[in-house]
């Protein structure tokens, strides 16, 4: 009788295992892949030229006056 309880507990045992070690495998979805195009001289694939990259625009250094202070310098 506890042969018998043993082979079961062992079955079940390696049958969870299986599932668990089956899931951990990687089966996710494929990385879908760019296009290339190809050169038509030579049939080879051809690399895609970079955009790029504007730098980002500065920081005024100089301040601007206000009316206030364009007004009193027309005046002096």
């Amino acid at each position: 009788m506890a042969d018998l309880i043993g082979s079961i507990v062992k079955d079940v045992v390696e049958g969870v295992l299986k599932e668990i070690l089956k899931k951990t495998t990687r089966s996710g979805t494929t990385r879908r892949r760019k296009r290339q195009t190809r050169s038509a001289t030579t049939g080879r694939f051809v690399r895609k030229t970079k955009k790029r990259v504007k730098a980002p625009a500065r920081k005024q250094v100089s301040r601007r006056r206000t009316a206030a202070k364009r007004s009193r310098q027309r005046g002096v």
